[in-house]
């Protein structure tokens, strides 16, 4: 759940360095300069957040699942500040692309050929500990 919050607390940040200059459209070109060393300065703190998520979330989900979770956070926050930053009116084929991108959430979250590293299948983990008290046995006779 930290790497979700993280992911959408960055994807907030990267937001408004990427589109947030839009809503000034008709500002002067040469405050364009302005706007990417301000841009520049948002995605700091984006990557303050970005780094660590998919640090963590790299120990619970695949690259794959990371980066397909982090895609559709970034659609659900996009949605909402082009709503409300930006007065855009959202669509049915809007809705209708959310939901396959949730659908594909989905497809990679049963994902039975790659695991995140470090983990254990719950089926194996009691033969295991079986086998971790049969040997601390043996070492104490």
């Amino acid at each position: 759940m930290l790497t979700i919050f993280l992911l959408t607390i960055s994807n907030v940040f990267m937001t408004f360095a990427w589109y947030g200059h839009l809503k000034h459209k008709n500002a002067p070109l040469y405050l364009a300069i302005l706007a990417i060393l301000v841009s520049w300065l948002i995605a700091f703190f984006e990557y303050c957040f970005q780094v660590p998520a998919n640090r963590w979330g790299s120990t619970q989900f695949t690259p794959v699942q990371l980066k397909v979770i982090q895609e559709i956070i970034t659609l659900l926050v996009f949605s909402l500040f082009a709503v409300t930053y930006l007065d855009q009116k959202l669509g049915w084929n809007h809705l209708g692309a959310c939901l396959l991108i949730v659908g594909a959430v989905f497809l990679v979250r049963i994902d039975t050929q790659n695991k995140p590293p470090g983990h254990v299948d719950p089926s194996t983990m009691e033969s295991q500990a079986d086998t971790d008290s049969q040997a601390d046995e043996l070492k104490s006779s």
